[in-house]
């Protein structure tokens, strides 16, 4: 097997087959959102779960490096925008896949997003980075959303689909997208996809009990795993979400 094809299947656990990742990322897009005031004590909070990789910007593994276990894979994510930029949506690279590996990296992340101003630009920056992360034997993780000016629903099951097809086209090795709350599409979708498929968490949601019967939907459908967030350390009990969570993907009793 090709070595990032070995790296990538690392961060399923061998007996669920599957993936829980936890993203940190949100500082540098949305400022300090309540939960990520200090991002090595949330980190510790939650060292005695099974979550497979920490996604963080390169800036923050140095403080939080102590508090990322040996058995998790560390992700680190190449690209970056702000909610107040112009044009919006726009994602740019902000840190090189060498400079990824010499922060120990096993694996990058970079987001892109279709129907915008500059989505070819980022299309060309996803190609161009999983030509350079295989070269180095590193493996990439794409997040594919549609946000802009030519989107009315982020979430169209037709956009959805669409965007997986593009991480797979475009030689991803793990391809995040949202759910599209319709489930044959997705299945089909996913099912279609020579790379294995991660749902992300999205915002907050004040229903928690809701948000884990969208997480069994996703892994009915077919979803390698997902990617939560907000909805873990904007939780109240962030230790307690993130443990049902991984309960559920994972199907511990």
């Amino acid at each position: 097997m090709i070595g990032y094809l070995r790296k990538a299947a690392r961060i399923f656990l061998g007996q669920s087959k599957r993936t829980v990742i936890l993203p940190l990322d949100h500082g540098l897009s949305e400022g300090i959102l309540p939960g990520l005031d200090d991002v090595g004590a949330l980190l510790n909070s939650l060292q005695e779960l099974p979550i497979q990789a920490v996604l963080l910007h390169k800036g923050m593994i140095m403080p939080c490096a102590s508090e990322i276990r040996l058995d998790q894979s560390l992700i680190v994510h190449l690209s970056a925008g702000t909610r107040h930029g112009l044009p919006a949506y726009n994602k740019a690279l902000v840190c090189s896949i060498p400079e990824a590996l010499r922060l120990g990296a096993d694996m990058v992340s970079m987001h892109i997003n279709i129907g915008n101003d500059v989505e070819d630009r980022m299309l060309a920056d996803l190609g161009g980075c999983v030509e350079d992360a295989h070269q180095l034997g590193v493996p990439l993780l794409a997040m594919i959303y549609a946000r802009g000016g030519q989107i009315v629903n982020e979430t169209d099951p037709a956009l959805v689909t669409h965007s997986i097809r593009i991480g797979a086209e475009l030689g991803a090795d793990i391809i995040k997208v949202p759910y599209s709350g319709h489930a044959p599409s997705f299945a089909r979708a996913v099912a279609a996809c020579p790379a294995p498929v991660v749902v992300s968490g999205g915002a907050k949601n004040g229903d928690f009990k809701g948000f884990l019967r969208i997480v069994r939907e996703v892994l009915d459908a077919g979803a390698a795993g997902v990617c939560v967030g907000r909805n873990v350390f904007q939780q109240e009990n962030p230790v307690k979400a993130m443990e049902e969570i991984c309960k559920l993907v994972h199907e511990m009793d």
